[in-house]
C-alpha cells in the first residue's frame, strides 16, 4: 500500500486520493462519455459542470463525445474507457439497446457508473449506481399540459436527434399531457434546416398553435426565427426544452413562452461530486437525483439570461 500511495503522490496528473475502492484500479480519474455533439450549446454547459466538479474534488476527469450523434462510436468511446480501469464511468444513455452491452461490461469490471441526462428508465438495470437528470415523460406531459392551458390545440414537436430515444419520450410525454394533435417534426441537428422546416411547416397547416423544441439552442432559437418570418409570433407558442441565452430573451420579449430547464451543469456537475465521494469514503446517495423539470418564464427569464450566457444555466 505504501509503494501504491507513493506512486499517486509522485504522478502529478492523479488528483484524487487513494483509498480502498479505487484501489482496485489502474488509476483515478474519471470518464465521461456523451452522446452529445459539438455544435450543441447545452453539452457545452454540461462539459462545464463536468470540469466544475473535477475542479472541487480535485479528480482528473476526461470528457469524451462522438462527433455526431453516432451509437456505434458512443459505445467504442465506452469501451475504450472500461479498457482504461477508470476510478469512475460516467454516461448518458440515449439508446439503451445500442449501450447496454457496454455499460455493462464496466459494471462487470468493477468501475461505479452513474447516468446522466438520458436513460433514466433503464439505468438501473444496466448496473449503474443512479441517475441525475429529469424524467423525459413527466417533463413533457408538463410541458404538454402548460400548453394545453395557454390554449393550445395543434402541436409540432421538433425532433432534432431522431432516434434519441430520451427525445423520443418528450414527445410522447408532450401528447399525453397537451391532450390536442402533435405531430413530430423530424429535423437535423442544423439550424438553418430547422429553421427552414419550421417555417414550411406552419405554412402548410394554418391551424398550428403550438410548437414545442427538443433542444434551445439548436431547435428552439430557429423555431422562434421561424414562427416570426412566418408573421405569426404570438398566435404561435413556442416553448423549447433546455435553455440557451439567445432562447431566454425570447421568453422575456414574450417571442417564446418558457423553457424547460433540466440544470444540465448539474447532470455534469453531481455524478464527479459523488463518484469522487465514493472512491474516497464509500459514500452514494440512496436514489436517483431529479435535475429538473423546472420551467422558466417570462417572469423568470430575465434572472438567468446571463447565467446562461456564461455556460451554467
Amino acid at each position: 500500500m505504501k509503494s501504491f500511495v507513493t506512486g499517486l503522490a509522485a504522478a502529478a496528473a492523479l488528483t484524487l486520493a487513494a483509498v480502498a475502492p479505487v484501489a482496485a484500479q489502474q488509476n483515478s480519474r474519471i470518464i465521461v462519455v456523451s452522446h452529445g455533439q459539438a455544435n450543441d450549446p447545452f453539452w457545452s454547459v454540461v462539459k462545464n459542470g463536468v470540469a466544475a466538479g473535477g475542479q472541487d474534488m480535485k479528480v482528473q476527469v476526461d470528457y469524451r463525445a462522438p462527433e455526431t450523434f453516432d451509437m456505434v462510436a458512443m459505445a467504442q468511446l465506452i469501451d475504450a474507457a472500461v479498457n482504461q480501469k477508470p476510478a469512475g464511468l460516467i454516461v448518458s444513455i440515449p439508446d439503451a439497446s445500442a449501450l447496454g452491452p457496454s455499460i455493462q461490461k464496466a459494471v462487470a469490471a468493477g468501475i461505479p457508473v452513474i447516468s446522466m441526462n438520458s436513460g433514466s428508465d433503464v439505468s438501473k438495470k444496466l448496473g449503474a449506481l443512479l441517475h441525475v437528470g429529469q424524467d423525459e415523460v413527466e417533463a413533457g406531459r408538463i410541458a404538454g399540459a402548460k400548453l394545453k392551458e395557454m390554449g393550445g390545440k395543434v402541436g409540432l414537436c421538433v425532433n432534432q436527434e431522431v432516434g434519441n430515444v430520451s427525445l423520443d419520450l418528450r414527445c410522447k410525454g408532450f401528447t399525453e399531457g397537451f391532450g390536442g394533435k402533435v405531430t413530430v417534426l423530424p429535423v437535423s441537428n442544423d439550424p438553418a434546416d430547422i429553421r427552414a422546416k419550421v417555417k414550411a411547416a406552419v405554412a402548410s397547416d394554418a391551424s398550428v398553435d403550438t410548437i414545442l423544441a427538443l433542444g434551445a439552442g439548436t431547435a428552439g432559437e430557429p423555431s422562434v426565427a421561424a414562427v416570426k418570418e412566418a408573421g405569426k409570433t404570438g398566435a404561435i407558442r413556442v416553448a423549447t426544452f433546455d435553455m440557451s441565452a439567445g432562447f431566454l430573451k425570447s421568453v422575456a420579449a414574450g417571442e417564446a413562452v418558457f423553457a424547460i430547464d433540466q440544470q444540465q451543469y448539474l447532470q455534469g456537475y453531481l455524478p464527479v461530486v459523488f463518484l469522487a465521494n465514493y472512491a474516497k469514503y464509500g459514500l452514494m446517495p440512496g436514489g436517483d437525483v431529479a435535475s429538473g423539470p423546472n420551467l422558466i418564464t417570462k417572469e423568470k427569464a430575465g434572472q438567468v439570461v446571463e447565467l446562461s450566457a456564461k455556460g451554467i444555466r
